[in-house]
């Protein structure tokens, strides 16, 4: 039976870590109590987030216990990694309102139920400090010269990097040292972009207590061309459905690169490697099954799996007349709306994040109104355009709606 490390790093998980050996053995032998971290900089994770919410999962599933933090304490300071600007500073209320919803997110991946895993909020230790306490007790052990070689702030000293965000490793440092003495939490676990803060609060630990404690990082999630996955011409793809349909999710990972198909499904599923390898050596139009595994079971795990048969039943039904049509995105059009610009309305539905994007979209050939390009970004919709009362709009190559005359 294959290892847990094995499994990590079979599923391509793995990046860097701070001590093979001791890490392989607290992984493999015992079980530890780890933490990751998530800034709630927005009301809703990204795609971006999944690769160490499934990393946090698979800890879990083999008996090792998560500690999820919060940042409702460091994203008022403000993570610079990989930012070229200052991140916008948000209010209390607006943490709070973020706070609340994300925690729902991270409850689909993780069981909280009989303390298998906790979480915190760094806001609790981290707003009330006196601050020439935390310079003398924390602040003296870092040393600014290595901090400024560290990744996360080299991008940002050309551009200007503030007091307030050079304060953000120490903070995060800091967070592992509180869950190191109040949980014995001894490994940070994280996307390889947080290593230099990760390697920060390791040698804090050290140089407090005299403790070992560990890093490990996780691959990013990034295209075959290295591109940053999860992003589209309508920006980022939220777990928030109200974000982002259902289906649009759904139809993302159905529409991805042949060559990330591989990747993703070990990355981002549960599906079991040997599977895996099977699904995905064939060549052609064979991976197209590959990749409806891969959107059932992304759809399954964030909006459960009654809504994942829906999209997959929608999606064959708009590519190749199977399934059930009825499940496909639907949108009511009134009476009263016909006669007015099909670009205004399809804006109105959401189905164009703008009035620009679609107008780009449509001079570009990228619309189509019941299998006909539509290249007039003053086209008008009527009564013609619908079929025992359903239109069908194609938006790209592969994103189909129903438009359902009321």
């Amino acid at each position: 039976m294959m290892s847990l490390f094995e499994e990590l790093e079979s599923r391509g998980f793995i990046k860097q870590m701070t001590h093979e050996y001791e890490i392989k053995k607290n992984i493999n032998e015992d079980k530890v109590v780890f933490y990751i971290g998530y800034d709630p900089t927005a009301d809703s994770l990204t795609v971006g987030h999944f690769v160490t919410l499934m990393f946090m999962a698979h800890m879990q599933k083999y008996g090792h216990k998560p500690i999820v933090l919060v940042g409702g304490g460091t994203v008022m300071v403000g993570d610079p990694t990989g930012k070229t600007d200052m991140r916008k500073m948000l209010s209390r209320d607006v943490i709070e309102e973020n706070i609340r919803k994300i925690k729902g997110q991270i409850s689909k991946f993780i069981d909280f139920s009989d303390d298998k895993a906790i979480m915190v909020d760094n806001s609790d230790w981290l707003l009330n400090l006196n601050y020439i306490e935390f310079l003398r007790d924390i602040g003296v052990n870092f040393s600014v010269n290595n901090m400024l070689r560290a990744e996360c702030f080299k991008q940002r000293l050309e551009k200007g990097l503030s007091f307030l965000e050079f304060n953000y490793m120490i903070m995060q440092s800091y967070d592992f040292l509180v869950l190191n003495q109040k949980y014995n939490c001894i490994m940070q676990l994280g996307g390889d972009d947080q290593w230099s803060n990760m390697i920060g609060g390791m040698d804090l630990i050290r140089r407090k207590t005299g403790k070992q404690v560990y890093a490990l990082t996780c691959n990013l999630l990034l295209t075959s061309d290295g591109k940053k996955m999860g992003k589209t011409e309508s920006g980022a793809i939220w777990l928030d459905k109200e974000k982002t349909s259902i289906y649009d999710f759904y139809q993302y990972w159905r529409n991805i690169d042949d060559k990330d198909v591989e990747k993703t499904l070990k990355m981002l599923t549960f599906v079991p490697l040997n599977e895996i390898k099977e699904l995905c050596s064939v060549e052609g139009e064979q991976i197209n099954k590959a990749k409806e595994v891969l959107a059932f079971e992304v759809t399954k795990i964030i909006h459960g799996e009654e809504e994942a048969i829906k999209c997959m039943e929608a999606s064959r039904a708009l590519f190749s007349k199977e399934g059930n049509l009825d499940n496909a995105p639907k949108y009511d059009v009134s009476e009263s709306e016909l006669g007015c610009s099909l670009l205004d309305i399809l804006v109105s539905k959401k189905i164009f994040p703008s009035k620009s994007e679609g107008r780009r979209l449509v001079t570009q050939g990228g619309v189509a109104l019941n299998e006909n390009k539509i290249s007039d970004v003053n086209f008008i919709l009527n009564i013609d355009a619908f079929k025992d009362g359903k239109a069908i709009i194609k938006k790209g190559k592969k994103n189909f709606y129903v438009l359902n005359l009321i």
